[in-house]
């Protein structure tokens, strides 16, 4: 069998990135134009986006350096033991593919991730010449998202965050038991001292010298890392309770979750079906109660995993409605961050524009609020909700309709 050329391996290792959600999005192929028909075309090898620290939504490269890869993890389709065709870019190709992608208006950046070949170590290396020819021969200054590899020389991480934009690193699964069951080869201890050098790599970055001089730069985005969703038995309750000591500990930026998917000549450990994608979803939601709403885990997810049918916010307020319904006038910001429907935006027009008169209910229309959520929960001096808020059939009002199954 010949080996494959450029375009072929761009295709292989393109579509093996997809299975890392550290991106907003992943390449498609449903919208394509070369037919002669439309308007554009997305390639499908690929072209992700994510977000710049300023804010910016920015496509990416996102591609695997390569699918070769020495361990053999059981939820992993590259493992060693996977029966998938092979490719690896080289260093200079990754530089050239990335070069050109950008110089065609294609691209703004590159998200760079990795199977482990020989060892982390000579794996990391190449992954580093990458960055480092791209920023330093060619002065590219587009956004960079780089994999590390767990257990690769410190050294090699603090060369890699000089030159990259965000660094992460996948804890994979949420617990040690499930790691040590489905991935024995990879370490926790590792995994954490990896991202614990590279918080330290910037909190090293922010500081001055006697001098008042500026230390380098150091993976100015931040750092962020992924869990696999539904491969195991962990619920969500779990999940929301590592994500937040990893916040806490490491200061990252996001945690990512990505539903499993089942892959070819799995083990039996594993589950036959993915995990309903509305799981991902919630788990997404519930993230950010934590980060932006004062939620903690155990707050959010009490019995154990999330409901699939309304959102996470608004079943913490069905379960306390004690705390309802809250007066919007006099409330404060920690009260109102907790009522449904109300955003950080809407708080905070609320908490400014009470400081200078009495609030209606058409102010928060026309402050965004989502009010068909927030009635029950508020009381204004133009609207109170009465009995609604203890009303028996308060949550059917939210739940989705019941569907009929078909048989067929």
């Amino acid at each position: 069998m010949s080996a494959p050329n450029l375009q072929e391996k761009l295709a292989i290792l393109s579509d093996a990135a997809r299975y890392d959600a550290s991106c907003a999005s992943s390449g498609t192929s449903r919208r394509d134009s070369r037919d002669g028909k439309g308007l554009g075309s997305t390639d499908g090898n690929g072209i992700c986006h994510s977000f710049t620290p300023d804010g910016r939504c920015v496509s990416l490269l996102k591609i695997l350096m390569t699918n070769f890869c020495i361990f053999d993890c059981a939820y992993c389709v590259n493992r060693v033991s996977s029966n998938v065709q092979r490719a690896r870019f080289t260093p200079e190709e990754v530089v050239t593919l990335t070069l050109e992608f950008y110089r065609r208006n294609y691209i703004e950046g590159l998200f760079l991730s990795s199977g482990i070949i020989r060892s982390p170590d000579d794996t990391m290396r190449d992954m580093v010449r990458i960055v480092r020819t791209l920023r330093e021969e060619h002065d590219f200054r587009g956004y960079i998202h780089l994999k590390t590899i767990p257990g690769a020389d410190p050294a090699l991480v603090a060369e890699a965050g000089l030159y990259a934009d965000r660094l992460s690193v996948n804890i994979e699964l949420p617990t040690e038991q499930s790691l040590a069951d489905f991935a024995p080869e990879k370490k926790p201890a590792e995994i954490r001292k990896h991202m614990a050098d590279i918080r330290l790599g910037r909190e090293a970055a922010s500081d001055r010298s006697l001098q008042g001089t500026a230390a380098p730069r150091f993976a100015p985005a931040g750092q962020s890392t992924q869990m696999i969703v539904g491969a195991d038995a962990t619920n969500d309750a779990t999940i929301l309770q590592q994500s937040a000591r990893l916040y806490g500990s490491y200061g990252l930026k996001r945690v990512y979750y990505s539903a499993f998917s089942p892959i070819p000549d799995s083990t039996a450990k594993l589950p036959l079906v993915t995990p309903p994608l509305l799981r991902e979803h919630r788990l997404y939601q519930a993230d950010w109660l934590m980060r932006f709403y004062e939620f903690s885990p155990d707050e959010i997810a009490q019995d154990g995993n999330l409901d699939l049918q309304i959102d996470p916010k608004l079943a913490w307020a069905l379960r306390n409605r004690q705390h309802f319904p809250v007066d919007v006038q006099r409330a404060p910001r920690e009260m109102l961050l907790r009522v449904p429907g109300f955003g950080t935006r809407t708080v905070d027009r609320v908490l400014q524009t009470r400081r200078h008169r009495g609030l209606r209910y058409d102010d928060l229309l026309r402050m965004g609020a989502s009010l068909k959520k927030a009635r029950p929960f508020i009381t204004l001096p133009d609207w109170s909700p009465g009995a609604l808020t203890d009303s028996a059939d308060l949550r059917a009002r939210f739940a989705p309709e019941p569907e009929q199954l078909s048989l067929f």
